[in-house]
């Protein structure tokens, strides 16, 4: 079975590069208008909800039943491609908008976080694709929900200001963590893919 084609994570990127902008826009409307009173609803949990909802429908809709989206590993390629193409064009606009700075510490944390979360929903969106039991939807739900708590958890901690970097030091650790496990898992469920796909 050939490497994921790479035009198709190409293209993966560039929707979630794109989808950057609809994002940003509604954050900004929804701002402006006073939508939202509460700082930690507009900044936690509409800001980490509104980004994951996007990235995940990106998967659902163009990626899930795309002919190269083969093996259960391909979930975690796509869910990292659309997270940090999202990333990438977030953090050029605060590049252009607060200076080197503010884009270098982002590129330390956000864009490595984005990544992660992109790993933990690629990692479900193949197991609810491959899975031959009934916990496809089980899996498809996890896909979006898990991410989204991880990215909550993420905003929330950056809301403690002055010492959140006590805090967020820790919650990286354990992402790096959970990431990898689930890269590892994803592998084996790979190798044994490519057992019964031989087999046959």
């Amino acid at each position: 079975m050939a490497t994921e084609p790479r035009r198709t994570l190409l293209h993966t990127f560039i929707y979630g590069a794109i989808i950057t902008f609809p994002i940003l826009f509604i954050q900004y409307v929804l701002q402006e208008e006073q939508t939202f009173s509460d700082f930690f609803v507009a900044s936690v949990l509409f800001s980490s909800s509104i980004e994951e909802f996007f990235k995940w429908l990106i998967i659902f809709l163009a990626i899930l039943r795309h002919v190269e989206f083969d093996d259960p590993y391909d979930g975690i390629l796509y869910g990292v491609a659309v997270s940090l193409g999202f990333a990438t064009v977030e953090n050029i606009l605060y590049l252009l908008s607060f200076g080197i700075k503010e884009a270098f510490i982002r590129a330390l944390l956000p864009v490595s976080s984005h990544a992660l979360f992109g790993v933990v929903m690629g990692y479900y969106f193949g197991k609810s694709k491959f899975s031959k039991d009934d916990k496809q939807k089980e899996y498809l739900a996890l896909s979006l929900l898990l991410p989204l708590v991880l990215h909550i958890a993420y905003n929330a901690i950056l809301t403690f200001e002055g010492y959140y970097i006590y805090l967020v030091l820790p919650f990286m650790l354990f992402l790096w963590w959970f990431g990898l496990h689930k890269v590892k898992k994803a592998h084996r469920h790979l190798v044994q893919h490519l057992y019964e796909h031989n087999k046959l």
